[in-house]
């Protein structure tokens, strides 16, 4: 019994340790930007994707993201900044994941990728950077596939039977644009933990 509660009190000890030691914090603290810093200028992404207007629709995301940490004020003017963030989109596509009988697609996969880096605009270094920033999204394509229960489908504006009734084409078209939001939010989070955490 004594050799067990030894064992015990050794492992609780060791993920401690662990938990401790790997730099990770909850919701994003931002314990891995510079403490003086308090103002964030993020320029616009440059667009690697073959997709205009990409990289415009993805900073209302990341700018919402760090917003909502309360972290950093963003501001209008480079100058004023004392963190600049830069980037750019480097792959977003929709590839078929799942097929009908007659190798029809019946579920897409769409991803986006980024690269990003954040500066200190004073000393002009380079303090954290991340490439393959990624974020990938599962979309059904005809109302079969549609899992009425699942947290994305549930924030839309639709009922389970509703989604039954739409023809092929409207499925589509409403899924494949709730998963492209989900897919930039969570691609913003990512980028944001990473940025804030020092990953």
């Amino acid at each position: 019994m004594g050799r067990n509660i030894r064992i015990i009190r050794a492992l609780i000890l060791a993920l401690a340790l662990l938990a401790a030691g790997c730099g990770y914090h909850f919701a994003a603290s931002g314990s891995g930007l510079p403490p003086t810093a308090k103002t964030i200028y993020v320029q616009s992404f440059s667009n690697r994707t073959r997709f205009n207007g990409l990289n415009d629709e993805f900073m209302r995301y990341l700018k919402d993201e760090i917003a909502d940490h309360s972290r950093l004020a963003m501001v209008d003017d480079p100058a004023a900044a004392d963190l600049v963030l830069s980037g750019e989109l480097t792959y977003a596509d929709s590839l078929p994941i799942a097929a009908n009988a007659v190798a029809e697609p019946t579920a897409y996969i769409q991803t986006l990728s980024a690269n990003a880096r954040l500066a200190d605009r004073r000393t002009q270094q380079l303090i954290w950077s991340s490439n393959g920033l990624t974020a990938s999204q599962n979309t059904p394509t005809v109302a079969t596939t549609v899992v009425t229960t699942s947290p994305m489908f549930l924030q839309q504006n639709l009922r389970s039977q509703d989604i039954a009734q739409l023809p092929d084409i409207q499925v589509a078209q409403t899924q494949r644009s709730a998963s492209r939001d989900t897919m930039m939010q969570q691609l913003a989070q990512n980028l944001y933990s990473s940025m804030s955490e020092g990953f």
